[in-house]
């Protein structure tokens, strides 16, 4: 029987820890520190499958105004095809979800014209503080329309005020001075096709401009089709707001843990060829 010795069984073991390890180290940002980011605490009855946003009103969350927030809405992990509440899309191949089970999602039309932001005030921020925000997409093109769209989310840090402007075409942002972007990766979803829950990750290192006594206006828009106005429509999902999303083998670590396994069956090997040629 092959035994290491224990100095060379240690640096075996501490190997692994690091290659296990690499991916999982935390981050030195902060991480935005977001409330019922998962959109199961209401301030009115929710229908428990999919209901108009402000209908059940979720806490923490407002919306940005606008005469269509019948067109927004929260529902439950697989409702995203429901009729229930908000206008269903096309069900495509079916959409997984990539966060624990008790994470209800957020649905807007992307369509900037029937438009309306969700928004969250946060406070006790720092300036010069970069903090970390990481959420889940998903698109759809509602039933009985047709034609490819393009989807993403549009997110600012600030002192809020985000709109659009549609008065020409394509559609314009405003109300962006004193507000940090950054805009999700953009999605191309099929005609009448979905594309699938994705990961994004975001960081915002707010100026003392964009604070207001350490609060800030935390502002998703959606944003279809490069902001034209033509109604496909294309609809945008977002869940899981700081919500670990479920874990997935990731290659660097898959990689880090073979050259470990190869040391360590090395050092076997070079124990097995010394104990034989004693003999």
């Amino acid at each position: 029987m092959i035994v290491l010795s224990r100095k060379s069984t240690s640096i075996a073991l501490a190997a692994i820890g690091i290659s296990l390890g690499v991916v999982g180290v935390a981050r030195a940002d902060v991480v935005l520190p977001v409330s019922n980011l998962t959109f199961n605490q209401f301030n009115n009855t929710f229908n428990g499958i999919k209901e108009q946003f402000n209908e059940a009103a979720p806490t923490g969350w407002s919306t940005g105004g606008g005469s269509t927030n019948s067109l927004i809405g929260v529902g439950i992990q697989g409702s995203e095809t429901s009729s229930s509440g908000v206008y269903p899309v096309y069900a495509g191949t079916g959409f997984s979800n990539t966060v624990p089970a008790g994470t209800n999602f957020y649905q807007a039309d992307g369509n900037p014209q029937y438009e309306s932001t969700i928004l969250q005030t946060i406070s006790g921020l720092t300036a010069g503080t970069t903090y970390d925000l990481q959420f889940q997409q998903a698109a759809g093109q509602q039933t009985g329309f047709s034609g490819a769209t393009t989807e993403q989310w549009k997110v600012f840090l600030g002192v809020g005020g985000i709109g659009t402007d549609c008065s020409h075409s394509p559609c314009t942002v405003t109300g962006t001075s004193d507000n940090l972007e950054d805009d999700s990766t953009l999605m191309n979803t099929p005609s009448e096709g979905i594309t699938n829950w994705n990961n994004v990750e975001m960081t915002f290192t707010p100026t003392a401009a964009d604070l207001t006594n350490g609060t800030a206006v935390l502002t998703f828009l959606a944003w279809g089709n490069a902001g034209s106005t033509v109604n496909e429509p294309p609809t945008v999902f977002l869940e899981g707001v700081n919500t670990t999303p479920i874990p997935a083998p990731e290659p660097a670590t898959l990689s880090l843990l073979g050259v470990s396994i190869l040391g360590i069956a090395g050092m076997v090997r070079h124990r097995r060829g010394k104990r034989n040629a004693a003999h």
